[in-house]
């Protein structure tokens, strides 16, 4: 009984610590093989146009690379 208790808490760490760096990380779960992203299809649907929040996040990510890629030049050093 005592190895089987051992045993569970020792996979509630692993399961814990698998966790914690998924949500520090903030990454997508994706497969060993990289996932649907690695083909090349950008969503899952056969929807003619991206839906409302769908644009919305594309439009952010936008931004923020725009934003980063501002502050890059703005502070390159030659």
């Amino acid at each position: 009984m005592a190895y089987f208790v051992v045993s569970f808490v020792f996979f509630l760490v692993v399961i814990a610590a698998m966790a914690v760096g998924y949500i520090f990380q903030k990454k997508t779960i994706s497969g060993s093989c990289g996932g649907i992203a690695s083909l090349g299809i950008e969503k899952v649907c056969d929807c003619p146009e991206p839906c409302d929040k769908r644009k919305a996040k594309m439009a952010l990510l936008e931004e923020k690379k725009k934003a980063r890629q501002a502050m890059l030049d703005e502070h390159r050093i030659i």
